[in-house]
């Protein structure tokens, strides 16, 4: 099948023929004519399928005809990350490069002012996460009645990073007569229950089983110590060991974790650079940048970088931490080994990691080896089980080992107190240095003395007796002689 055969406009095409792509990925082929259909569609595909131009490129040929009025976008497309929003934008303005889109951006990080100038000449696709949008809407900045396609991308990361009440609010702004397009790639009960809320009798796209890897990942775990200097050697033996490295992304957990690493390796003379949620849009946009480029070589990162890069030629990726989410895991792997391209993904694993690596390995059905050539198993029971702290002695053998043990040990003689003094000097000397005044310190004496010396001076002229009264300052009128009348 072929991109002619899909029914998109010419002018799409002709975008998508410049760009280089000629046959449409299984999700793409099966969602873009049911798009065009104008029926809502929920798609099920895991990362690096191509669910993006699955629904801008039916987008760009339904925004033909129409046009946007001021601050009444036609379509909103919801996204939970900054960087995969821009990462949507990227692929409205590659494929729509023939035709005339208002297109605008809502994020946070970014200045108010430019994303309201554009809201004001009106939006045709209006790219946002939900709360740079909440923020304008309460504002009074953008109206949501115009909406006629509404895409929710990267569901089950909504519902991860809790924005499922905000999605609730949003959904209930725009019309009810509304198309829904609905995007994930895992779906969990929750997500169930949100796409039967939002969606009319949709067309279900599954074009792989839920939660799914890649079979062009080689995936492989490593045991890992728990202290955190042991840890880094080891991720950096398999940074230094690992074959074909053209560039990696190494996932942690928490953003502390993040900056921590990145600053062991760069002191190590890696080309290392960190991304986590807390940095500004510039220094994310920056750092990716880099990253994209090759001046980057290795991407520290939370789960932010998870969803959202779109780098096609990332050959490994490390996760430093398991993560506490199964569904994690397959977005994390997936940012490596995309359009065919082979990958390989290490992830460390600590004795206290068993009960997320289980979650993992039940939900990809993956049979993943550890990289001394045993196999973990999708059963929690059958994984590679580590040694463990000795359990506690039950109460009574222990009392009945610890009455052993004291008879054959000499008894100690009774340690004595400090306060305790056996040579008649130390007593006598103890009893002087208690009942001996504080001598204040030779700094405070002089503050002492200083002030003493200042209210002193305060009362006195030079040194002569304190006057009485007026003293020598009397006022001429008052030693003037007064004249009494006679009646």
């Amino acid at each position: 099948m072929k991109f002619s055969d899909l029914g998109l406009s010419a002018k799409v095409l002709a975008a998508v023929e410049a760009a280089g792509y000629t046959e449409p990925t299984p999700i793409q082929a099966q969602a873009i004519p049911e798009v065009l259909a104008r029926r809502d569609v929920m798609g099920i595909a895991q990362t690096g399928t191509g669910k993006t131009a699955a629904f801008t490129l039916p987008m760009i040929s339904m925004c033909e005809k129409g046009r946007a009025r001021a601050r009444m976008p036609r379509t909103l497309i919801l996204e939970p990350t900054r960087e995969l929003a821009a990462q949507v934008e990227e692929n409205f303005e590659k494929y729509a490069i023939n035709h005339k889109l208002n297109i605008a951006l809502l994020i946070g990080g970014v200045s108010f002012e430019d994303q309201v100038r554009k809201l004001d000449r009106g939006a045709d696709v209006l790219i946002a996460t939900p709360g740079r949008l909440l923020d304008l809407f309460e504002r009074g900045r953008i109206l949501m009645t115009g909406v006629e396609v509404l895409v929710i991308d990267e569901a089950d990361r909504m519902l991860d990073m809790g924005f499922i009440p905000d999605i609730e609010r949003i959904v209930k702004m725009v019309p009810f007569t509304r198309q829904t397009l609905f995007f994930s790639a895992t779906m969990p009960p929750e997500i169930e229950r949100l796409a039967d809320q939002f969606l009319q009798n949709p067309v279900q796209v599954q074009v792989s089983a839920a939660a799914s890897t890649s079979k062009n990942i080689e995936q492989m775990l490593v045991s890992a110590p728990k202290k955190d200097f042991e840890k880094r050697e080891v991720l950096r033996g398999l940074i230094d060991n690992a074959t074909n490295l053209n560039n990696g992304i190494i996932f942690c957990n928490r953003k502390r974790d993040v900056a921590a690493l990145n600053l062991s390796l760069m002191k190590r003379n890696y080309s290392v650079g960190s991304l986590h949620g807390d940095m500004d849009q510039t220094a994310r946009t920056k750092t990716l940048d880099g990253f994209r480029k090759g001046e980057i070589k290795l991407l520290v990162a939370s789960d932010v970088a998870a969803r959202g890069l779109d780098i096609p030629d990332v050959s490994h990726v490390f996760n430093y931490d398991v993560p506490n989410h199964a569904e994690d895991y397959v977005h994390r792997i997936g940012r490596c080994g995309r359009a065919g391209r082979e990958g390989w993904a290490f992830t460390l694993v600590m004795p206290s990691d068993d009960k997320y690596l289980a979650g993992i390995l039940k939900l990809t059905g993956d049979d993943i080896p550890w990289l001394d050539g045993k196999a973990a198993s999708v059963d929690a029971t059958e994984a590679p089980k580590r040694p463990r702290r000795a359990k506690k002695e039950d109460a009574p053998a222990k009392q009945a080992k610890d009455a052993e043990t004291s008879e054959e040990k000499p008894k100690r003689a009774p340690r004595k107190r400090k306060e305790e003094a056996t040579e008649p000097d130390q007593v006598d000397a103890n009893v002087h240095q208690e009942s001996a005044p504080r001598q204040p310190r030779k700094s405070e004496s002089n503050e002492r003395s200083t002030d003493r010396s200042r209210r002193n001076n305060r009362d006195k002229d030079d040194g002569g007796p304190t006057p009485q009264g007026l003293g020598d300052h009397v006022p001429a009128f008052m030693l003037t002689p007064a004249t009494l009348q006679k009646d």
